[in-house]
C-alpha cells in the first residue's frame, strides 16, 4: 500500500529530512554552463563589507591545454576600468583641485571652441511610380556634409564621466586597437572632431569621455595617469594584479578568450582584438583609462568593497561622503532614459558595470554584498550574462541581508 503524499512529507519533516531541496553550492550553479559548452570557465566571488565570503572557480582557463581556471586567474576587465578611473577623478574633486561642473577646456585648451555636427540633410524622395535609372543614380551628387554648429556650452567633467558629452565611442585614429596612442595624443583626436550631439542632450557610451577625464587628472595632478592609479588606488587597496601591462607571470595566468562557434553549440578560441597582441609591450601599448585594465576577482573585490563601505576600506578613506553620494546616484539628465553615474550603472539595488568579455561587478548596497564575475567570453553578454545572473541570484539568496 502506498503512503499518501501528505503523510510522507510529514514523516520526512519529523525525521529530520527537509522536503525542500538543500542549498546549492556555487559550483553546482555554474558547472552546467561549462558542461553544456556555453562557457569555458569562470571565477565568481562574493564579499561583504568586512571580507570575502566565497570564491568559486569552475571550468578551464585554457580548454586546449586542459588548464583549470583558478582563483587567481587574470582577466581583461575592459570597461570595468571606467569606474576605477571615475573614482580617481573624484579624489581630485575632494581635494578642491577640480569641480565636476568645470568645463574640460579649462584644463585641456584643445577643446576650446568645440562645435557639434549639424543634422544630416534628408535625401529627396522620388515621386511614386517614378524609378531612377542606374545611370542617373550613378551621376547623382552625394549630399553635402552639413556645417557644424556651435555647442550650447563647453563640455564638462560631469558630462564626460556620465556619457552625455557628445564625444564618440572612439576616434578614427584609435584603430586598429584602442591601446596604440598615448593618452594625451588620443584625447587630442577627440577634440579636433565635432561632437556628435549637443552636450547634455543624449546618452552615448563613450570611451573618449572617460579617457578625456583621465587626461584632466594627468594635467591637474602633474602625474601620469597610470602612476596616479597605482599610487592612490591600486597600491593602497592591495590590488597587486591590477595593471595595464600584465607581466610574463600574469600573462601565464591570463584566461584565454572563447566564443560560440558557427553552430552555437560549442566554443572556439576567441581573442582580445581591441588590444595589441603583446600585452607586456611598454613601448607600443599605452594605458587606456576607459577599458585597458587587467585584474583578478580578488583585486576587483577590494575596489568593490571600498564602494560598499561608501568610499572607505580598512580604515582608509578614498573618496569623501559627498563624492560617494554623487557616484551612487544617477547623473544623467532627466530627459535621458539611461541610469548612469560616473563610470557606473545605478539602480535601486546599487552600482554595477560590465566589461567587453562579459565580466561584471555588482555592488549591492541594498543587500550588503559584492558580486564579482570573471570570464573571458566573447559575445557580450551571451552565456556569460546568463551564468552571471544565476550566480548573482544565488549570492543574494545565500548572503544577502
Amino acid at each position: 500500500m502506498r503512503t499518501p503524499a501528505f503523510a510522507l512529507s510529514f514523516l520526512l519533516a519529523v525525521s529530520g529530512f527537509a522536503a525542500t531541496p538543500p542549498h546549492l553550492k556555487p559550483e553546482e550553479v555554474l558547472t552546467p554552463f561549462v558542461q553544456h559548452g556555453e562557457l569555458a570557465g569562470a571565477v565568481a566571488l562574493v564579499a561583504d563589507r568586512e571580507k570575502v565570503l566565497s570564491v568559486t572557480s569552475v571550468g578551464f582557463a585554457d580548454i586546449e591545454a586542459k588548464k583549470p581556471m583558478s582563483e587567481d586567474s587574470v582577466f581583461w576587465i575592459a570597461s570595468q576600468s571606467k569606474a576605477m578611473t571615475a573614482v580617481a577623478v573624484l579624489m581630485l574633486v575632494d581635494e578642491g583641485k577640480i569641480s565636476l561642473d568645470d568645463p574640460v577646456e579649462k584644463y585641456l585648451p584643445e577643446f576650446k571652441g568645440q562645435r557639434v555636427a549639424g543634422p544630416k540633410p534628408e535625401a529627396k524622395s522620388e515621386p511614386k511610380g517614378k524609378k531612377k535609372g542606374k545611370e542617373a543614380e550613378a551621376k547623382a551628387a552625394p549630399l553635402p556634409e552639413p556645417e557644424p554648429v556651435a555647442a550650447i556650452h563647453p563640455i564638462t567633467i560631469r558630462e564626460v564621466l556620465s556619457h552625455v558629452s557628445g564625444l564618440p565611442f572612439k576616434s578614427e585614429e584609435e584603430k586598429p586597437t584602442l591601446d596604440g596612442l598615448p593618452l594625451a595624443d588620443a584625447v587630442k583626436t577627440y577634440a579636433k572632431a565635432p561632437l556628435a550631439t549637443q552636450p547634455g542632450s543624449h546618452y552615448q557610451y563613450s570611451n573618449a569621455g572617460i579617457n578625456t577625464a583621465a587626461r584632466v587628472l594627468e594635467v591637474v595632478s602633474g602625474m601620469p595617469y597610470e602612476e596616479f592609479m597605482q599610487q592612490r588606488l591600486f597600491g593602497p587597496l592591495g590590488m597587486k594584479d591590477t595593471t595595464f601591462w600584465p607581466n610574463a607571470e600574469q600573462v601565464a595566468r591570463l584566461a584565454k578568450s572563447y566564443k560560440p562557434d558557427a553552430t552555437k553549440k560549442k566554443l572556439e578560441l576567441g581573442n582580445l582584438g581591441q588590444l595589441q597582441a603583446d600585452l607586456t609591450d611598454h613601448a607600443h601599448r599605452f594605458p587606456m583609462p576607459a577599458g585597458g585594465l587587467f585584474s583578478t576577482a580578488k583585486d576587483v573585490s577590494q575596489f568593490c568593497r571600498m564602494l560598499l563601505n561608501r568610499g572607505e576600506l580598512d580604515g582608509r578613506r578614498y573618496i569623501n561622503m559627498k563624492s560617494f553620494e554623487a557616484l551612487s546616484v544617477r547623473q544623467t539628465p532627466p530627459n535621458i532614459k539611461q541610469d548612469y553615474s560616473f563610470g557606473l550603472n545605478v539602480s535601486p539595488d546599487g552600482l554595477s558595470h560590465g566589461g567587453a568579455q562579459a565580466t561584471g561587478m555588482d555592488i549591492r548596497m541594498k543587500n550588503g554584498i559584492v558580486v564579482v564575475w570573471m570570464v573571458q567570453h566573447q559575445g557580450f553578454p551571451g552565456a556569460g550574462g546568463k551564468a552571471q545572473a544565476e550566480f548573482k541570484n544565488w549570492a543574494v539568496k545565500e548572503f544577502g541581508k
